[in-house]
């Protein structure tokens, strides 16, 4: 990737065109992605909500099923990160595998999704902000105001270096992951009315109607580690980090999660853990650290709450402006969305364009609440909830799409048999998200808590929906009247090994063109495709 100096960047597009490499390693890389699954927010929020909604006590047991799922699509995923290295992601390996029109679709439906969760954050981060300053420094502030103050940071911080963000991220996982620890022990030290109790685990605990709609409530809670590949141009040796990161994010999740749901079942004990949390989900995690931990750290782990969905928003800020910024680079969005910042080497107008988005949406939810003096659940059941199950179900849709363009990718270019045993676990990951998939779409309505004959069940998919068909003219579009454009689609700056292996003869240094533009990028690029 790099040429000559480490201060410059040579692509086909221009060192504007590129994200300083070197930026983050693999530390920096899995705190980043992690600090988006938000660790105290799916304690304390995903995890009483499907408890209390789906009364199923099987929860952690669903983790480790979701966990093997995730894993079998990270296989493949992972072999793609080698061979593809591009901010665009999804898209891009979207592109290479099943052509630029299925690319340019999945791009919008990428964007949509991810700043989806990336704006429905907001709002419960806004409403439990309010809460901290109403209880402890008696100060009225409404929900839609700090939201809007966080949207400014949030935007600033998106536009600075990733090696500062990792370090701010990096520092708040820690803390809620050490605070989880300890919740962990105090609850396996005192454990319930049935003890260490490991019926949790039982398949029999899995039965129920709520089944489907409790994978995809547990879903969002892996949503995080995919997100490596955003970033693989930003570190030393994308080739390896990205899919080490990958894995280590899966199996942290996976672990982390199961055996926490665990001991927040056997502290209110299996039996009452549904009872308990129907009276008040929010509260169930703090209900139950209170008398074990005493009030100061019940306190703090409500402060700590609030930072960890301030750096799960910051992380999902930076996905999102990775995304617009490799769409612009590629045509698919006005070019100056796709400029790096020449100080920091951010993509710092993609940063702007998804805090305009953010300020636009939440100041639409703020002025649409339907009461006089405000509805104080508004942020959390509106918000939070359609966007982050609007986000969720896109993002499930992108890994499948992913999964089946890894397949196409290898067996496209005679890797098929070489690489069977990673097509193999792509295709089993595609068909456990396919039905994740079917039981989100059947269920949506629960997961935003309106009843089946509401139309947001199907206007809030229709959102993804459409941001699909706008690609999909965008790419016929480019494919009838700017072939060039078209041929670039899922390359970015980066080479693939499989095309370089292929042609790597004499004639390789030949220019003019867009193909010789991806030729010129191999170039360049060859330290870094390992």
């Amino acid at each position: 990737m790099l040429t000559g100096s480490t201060s410059e960047i040579s692509t086909f597009k221009g060192q504007e065109r590129a994200l300083r490499a070197d930026r983050i390693g693999t530390t920096g890389l899995l705190l980043s992605v992690l600090a988006a699954t938000a660790p105290l927010m799916v304690v304390a929020g995903v995890m009483p909500t499907t408890y209390a909604v789906m009364e199923i006590t099987g929860q952690p047991l669903l983790f480790v099923i979701l966990g093997v799922v995730m894993a079998l699509f990270s296989v493949g995923y992972a072999e793609m990160s080698r061979h593809v290295h591009n901010a665009g992601a999804f898209y891009a390996y979207i592109a290479r595998g099943l052509g630029g029109t299925a690319g340019t679709a999945a791009s919008f439906v990428a964007l949509a999704a991810y700043s989806s969760l990336q704006v429905g954050i907001y709002g419960i981060f806004g409403f439990e902000a309010s809460a901290l300053l109403d209880k402890h420094l008696d100060l009225s502030v409404d929900w839609w105001i700090l939201a809007l103050a966080a949207v400014v940071l949030t935007g600033v911080l998106g536009a600075l270096k990733i090696d500062l963000n990792a370090k701010v991220l990096g520092v708040l996982l820690l803390i809620e992951v050490v605070l989880i620890v300890v919740v962990d022990f105090a609850f396996a030290a005192d454990a319930g009315p049935e003890g260490l109790s490991v019926h949790a685990f039982n398949p029999d605990t899995l039965s129920g109607a709520g089944l489907g709609t409790a994978l995809c409530f547990c879903v969002a809670a892996f949503l995080g580690f995919e997100q490596a590949p955003v970033y693989a141009e930003e570190t030393s040796r994308p080739q390896t980090v990205v899919a080490r990161v990958m894995f280590l994010g899966v199996g942290c999740v996976a672990v982390f999660f199961a055996l926490t749901s665990w001991l927040l079942g056997v502290a209110a004990g299996p039996d009452r853990i549904v009872g308990t949390a129907q009276e008040n989900p929010p509260g169930l995690l703090f209900g139950l650290t209170d008398p074990r931990l005493g009030g100061t750290f019940t306190d703090l782990l409500h402060i700590f709450f609030v930072t960890g969905i301030f750096a799960s928003m910051l992380a999902f800020h930076n996905v999102v402006a990775r995304y617009a910024f490799a769409m612009g680079r590629e045509g698919l969005l006005p070019s100056r969305v796709g400029r790096a910042s020449a100080s920091t080497g951010a993509p710092a107008f993609g940063s702007l364009l998804q805090t305009v988005v953010s300020l636009v949406v939440v100041v639409a939810f703020a002025v649409t609440d339907d009461k006089p003096d405000g509805d104080p659940t508004a942020p959390v059941l509106r918000l939070f909830t359609w966007m982050g199950n609007l986000g969720a179900l896109g993002v499930i849709v992108l890994m499948g799409a992913a999964s089946v363009a890894v397949i196409a990718f290898f067996t496209r270019r005679g890797a098929a048999r070489a690489q069977a045993p990673r097509l193999i676990c792509s295709g089993l990951a595609t068909a456990g998200l396919a039905v994740i998939f079917v039981y989100a779409v059947k269920d949506f309505d629960v997961l935003i808590g309106y009843g089946p004959e509401s139309s947001l069940r199907w206007l809030l998919p229709g959102i993804l929906a459409l941001a699909a068909a706008v690609g999909v003219v965008l790419g016929l579009f480019l494919r009838a009247k700017r072939p060039a454009v078209y041929e670039r689609i899922g390359l970015g700056n980066e080479a693939f090994q499989l095309e370089r292996a292929a042609s790597d003869a004499p004639d390789t240094t030949t220019g003019g063109g867009s193909a010789s533009g991806a030729s010129g990028a191999s170039g360049t690029s060859g330290a870094s495709g390992g």
